[in-house]
This record gives structure tokens, sequence and C-alpha cells, in this order.
């Protein structure tokens, strides 16, 4: 599970994110590079524009954003046939089924949901990039 504090989240709140068995064979496969209970860096990973624009100059392809991986993600996603409002807590958003009168009574965090989701869509990968 990756768990962004509140500090590292657009709208100011803690996001538990689990991982899909794909995604935690790949952090299995790394290597410890300090001693911090973070898995880049000794506060996390900050450097997103130097990381994108080393990856820009590899790839070759034309311009986009990282944004552009959150709205694929959830657009594949509700193609695959994840709820709506799965899709809003895989992206830590609190509008729509959690915004309003609804998000004060619904406290829900929807885990094994997102877990399941999120496995669905890196099997997808998986399938798409075989």
């Amino acid at each position: 599970m990756i768990i962004l504090p509140p500090a590292r989240t657009k709208n100011s709140r803690q996001h538990e994110l689990p991982l899909s068995a794909q995604a935690l064979a790949i952090i299995a496969g790394l290597p410890r590079r300090n001693t911090t209970e973070y898995l880049f860096g000794t506060r996390g990973f900050d450097h997103w524009e130097r990381a994108k624009s080393a990856l820009d100059q590899r790839l070759r392809i034309s311009e986009w954003h990282l944004h552009d991986l959150r709205r694929t993600c959830a657009t594949q996603m509700s193609e695959l046939g994840v709820l709506p409002h799965i899709v809003e807590a895989v992206l830590n958003h609190q509008s729509g089924h959690k915004g309003g009168v609804a998000g004060i009574y619904n406290r829900a965090k929807y885990s094994d949901e997102m877990r399941t989701a999120l496995q669905r869509w890196a099997d997808h990968l998986d399938k798409i990039t075989a």
C-alpha cells in the first residue's frame, strides 16, 4: 500500500492506495537505496519534472503530462467496469459520490474495491503490452 500524507495530496487528505500484484513485484525487485521508510529518497520522491524530462528525451514521443496518466487510468478502469465512485476513490477525489452531504455521512475507504480495481487495471496493462 502506498500512503500519501496530506501534505503530498492535492486535497490535503491522506490517501491510502492499495497496490496490484504487478506493482508489488516491481517494488520487490528494486534494490534498496537507503535505510529510510521511503522507497525513493530520504523524504520520498519529489523530482517528477526532472525524471519526466529525462523520460521524454528517451521516449521521443509527442508532448504529454503526468495528469494524462491519471485520466487514462480513470477512463480505462471505467471501461473495464469499475464503478465511478471507486475510480474517484483511487484518484483521491472527494466529488460526486463522496461530495457534499453524502461525503459527510459516507466515510468508507473502499480499500478492497480499490485493490480489485487496480488489479483489474494492471491485468489489462499486462494484456495489452504482452
